[in-house]
């Protein structure tokens, strides 16, 4: 298990309902979330509401299996500006279920593990609209899509038909990347207003991405 301390962290099973013969509805954002930033934290927020789910967790991943890893931080300040960034709302939570298994995160995998430990609970995996048209090359696309289902967040530009039953959800768009962020701070560009703020002050703080290019 993780057992590194860390700031506002909730992890699923130490905020579920335990309400008897109700199922759960809960939403699940994953990512690197290196950093998160607001952007991630509209989107969790904006769909949870739209559904009426109990909880939406934002799920960092330990090694994504598709992206350059060479630049992802410890997941310990991965997870601290996670629990910075959701203090002020009861809606989102963190799931640390990627980070506890450890190795490659493949979404089936996790999704598969957390529907067999919540049987009472229907997941919805959010995701944005850029993503949707490179599903059929995600790992067992198929037997997730049996698992969960699949909340696809607008994106101007790409197109909201798919082969795969996806519920839409509009929200604002931001073009706001971690990336772009990274590059700003080892520039010294300005990152104001693009994450929380108590984000951003441990960042500097702990002199986070300063070479991260």
């Amino acid at each position: 298990m993780y057992n590194q301390a860390t700031s506002g962290v909730q992890t699923y099973a130490k905020v579920a309902s335990q309400t008897e013969g109700k199922r759960k509805q809960v939403g699940i954002l994953g990512g690197n979330f290196n950093p998160v930033h607001i952007a991630h934290l509209i989107m969790a927020d904006q769909v949870g509401n739209a559904l009426g789910l109990e909880k939406v967790y934002l799920m960092p991943t330990n090694l994504p299996p598709h992206v350059d890893h060479k630049g992802t931080i410890d997941p310990v300040h991965r997870l601290n500006m996670l629990g910075m960034a959701i203090a002020d709302n009861p809606l989102l939570a963190v799931e640390t279920a990627e980070i506890n298994r450890g190795g490659k995160s493949y979404t089936y995998d996790t999704l598969k593990y957390l529907t067999e430990v919540h049987p009472d609970t229907d997941f919805y995996f959010i995701i944005g609209g850029d993503m949707v048209e490179y599903l059929p090359k995600w790992h067992k696309i198929n037997e997730l899509f049996s698992l969960v289902h699949f909340v696809g967040v607008n994106r101007p530009g790409y197109p909201t038909e798919s082969k795969y039953p996806i519920i839409w959800i509009d929200v604002p768009d931001m073009n706001i990347s971690s990336s772009d962020i990274r590059k700003k701070i080892i520039q010294g560009c300005s990152v104001n207003y693009l994450l929380p703020e108590d984000v951003l002050h441990y960042i500097q703080e702990k002199r986070l991405y300063l070479d991260d290019l």
